[in-house]
């Protein structure tokens, strides 16, 4: 007679979810137990980390991740990470254990009185299966609510004495039934929709393409948008808080990134009288500086996949539909009626292109170049090198110098917000599915999804960029990367502060809130004491040769600390 267990296993072969990323206690053991072999478990040494790292590889390979959890402990433990799951439409499976049932009542010592409640609202379902002979169809049903767009993490709690329970014919007949189904996700919009919008786009004297983190996940819309911007001779912005890249950063039709305030982004947008913002939301804004929404006399509408995020979008109309069908159609609906309009955009557009290709990273040099007048609080200027008389480099010129080592097909991941244009503008990525960055805003993704990113795509080098404040919200991932010899190069830009939080406290006129340095920071030791060979560079040369290098290995990670200047960013 087969067990739960069995039964759960052939859930997860069946949805090809054979990698666990985990952190066990006493309560998954059960579960745990005479590990198959064709199972992988990827052990992290706190949860927080084992729910980033599962991100980053449910992000690289387009698939649902699995999660082993340690009851109410550690799913509190793993609750910022997996609120960044959510944040970035990461799908993915939380499994945590429970107490034996016969003492749930009593709430003994590990029981998770509230299992449901606790990871909410982090998880798009919570379930506690209410019989043993629940759990396999619970766990499929899971897996097809985390696959449901817009997807996103849920949470299964097992109570560790259901996994031997044995299951009877009738009901094992079921779970394999439950196990084989398949639900496909197709939300084609209504034909008149689609030609209403092309009517607006072919009808607008100026029209604006706005795209977020979704056309880089949704199979099919890079190329669609890309389609769709050179046909109607839209410029293209990137939405704010950009977790993805989703248009090629060296088009000629690319004009950066949005700021992430309602007034400064609606400057962004002036002359503009239609904008069409393609899988973002409306907007994600931070800081709270007040403005109108739009700049006067322009229209917005919103493609998402997403109900909710077109319920509460401030302004625009909202179309909900997948976005790779509906782009699609909307590129054969201009091409048609030959996108009258098309001439008059190009002649606005193509003129600026230059500018705005030049620009989309310009405007990221201007920010950087903003903050560098701040930076005497860094040391001395830097000379034309990009480093300065006490050896760090500025961000620019270090961001440069990894760029120009890493190779054309890097998976980059990053968690250094202060210095993300310098990053933009050095790394000028150009293809899908080749960048990272959570949408979350929590910290602690970066280190942790480098080594999944790197686990899932072991046919693509990973260059994890990330700063020293940032580094040590995941430091753990270090042990896991050289337990596994995952060969993720860390490239760790140390300026001993939280510098985001020194830019924040400015625009939020903060002024001696505490807590924002971090001095003696010794990454490189840190990084030695998990196993990770570990360098200091001390130029833009080395920095460059230490990237090569480590890229093309296969030994293991690299951590490399660059001390390098802060530059405070720019609305």
């Amino acid at each position: 007679m087969r067990t739960v267990r069995e039964a759960v296993l052939d859930v997860l072969r069946t949805r090809g979810m054979t990698t666990v990323f985990g952190n066990p206690g006493s309560t998954e053991l059960p579960m745990l137990k005479d590990f198959p072999d064709d199972f992988r478990y990827v052990l992290g040494l706190q949860e927080a980390v084992v729910a980033g790292m599962a991100d980053g590889f449910a992000m690289a390979t387009g698939t649902t991740a699995l999660v082993n959890l340690h009851t109410a402990p550690g799913t509190g433990n793993a609750m910022g990470a997996i609120l960044n799951a959510r944040a970035n439409r990461t799908p993915m499976v939380v499994t945590a254990g429970q107490q034996v049932r016969p003492m749930l009542t009593m709430e003994a010592l590990l029981t998770n009185p509230q299992p449901t409640l606790l990871p909410q609202p982090a998880v798009k379902w919570a379930y506690e299966p209410p019989r043993p002979a629940d759990a396999a169809t619970a766990l499929a049903r899971a897996v097809q609510i985390a696959e449901t767009p817009p997807q996103g993490p849920v949470f299964l709690s097992l109570p560790m004495d259901d996994l031997d329970a044995p299951l009877d014919e009738d009901e094992d007949r079921a779970a394999r039934t439950t196990a084989a189904r398949r639900v496909h996700h197709a939300t084609r919009p209504a034909p008149d929709a689609v030609r209403d919008l092309a009517d607006r786009i072919a009808r607008a004297a100026d029209p604006v393409l706005v795209v977020g983190n979704d056309v880089d996940a949704a199979p099919g819309a890079w190329d669609a948008v890309v389609a769709l911007a050179e046909r109607a001779a839209l410029p293209v912005w990137s939405a704010p808080t950009e977790g993805r890249v989703s248009f090629p950063k060296t088009h000629p039709r690319y004009r950066g990134t949005l700021p992430p305030a309602i007034a400064p982004l609606a400057r962004c947008l002036a002359g503009h009288d239609l904008v069409l913002v393609v899988g973002a939301p409306v907007f994600c804004y931070y800081p709270y500086l007040p403005g109108d929404y739009l700049p006067e006399g322009a229209a917005l509408v919103l493609l998402t996949r997403d109900a909710d995020e077109a319920a509460r979008a401030p302004v625009g109309d909202a179309l909900v539909a997948d976005l790779a069908p509906t782009v699609r159609e909307l590129v054969r609906e201009l091409g048609e009626r030959g996108r009258a309009s098309g001439d008059r955009a190009a002649k606005a557009g193509d003129g600026a292109a230059e500018a705005g290709a030049a620009g989309a990273g310009a405007a990221a040099a201007g920010a950087a170049g903003a903050g560098a007048a701040e930076a005497g609080n860094a040391g001395t200027a830097a000379t034309e090198s990009g480093q300065t008389d006490d050896g760090a480099l500025t961000p620019l010129a270090a961001l440069t110098a990894v760029a120009q080592g890493a190779p054309a097909d890097t998976l980059w991941v990053n968690e250094s917000p202060s210095n993300l244009p310098q990053f933009h503008e050095a790394t000028r990525i150009s293809r899908p599915h080749s960048f990272f960055f959570t949408a979350g805003g929590g910290l602690g993704y970066g280190a942790a999804a480098a080594v999944g990113a790197q686990l899932g795509r072991p046919d693509r080098p990973v260059v994890a960029v990330i700063g020293d404040g940032s580094m040590h919200y995941a430091v753990q991932a270090l042990w896991t990367a050289a337990a596994y010899k995952i060969p993720v190069t860390y490239v760790v830009l140390s300026n001993q502060r939280y510098a985001i939080l020194h830019w924040f406290a400015q625009v939020e006129r903060a002024a001696g809130a505490p807590g924002l340095d971090i001095p003696g920071l010794d990454i490189a030791s840190v990084a030695t004491g998990y196993g990770v060979r570990a360098h200091r560079a001390t130029g833009a040369g080395e920095l460059a040769k230490l990237v090569r290098e480590s890229a093309a290995q296969q030994d293991g990670p690299v951590l490399i600390d660059v001390p390098v200047t802060t530059e405070l960013p720019s609305l």
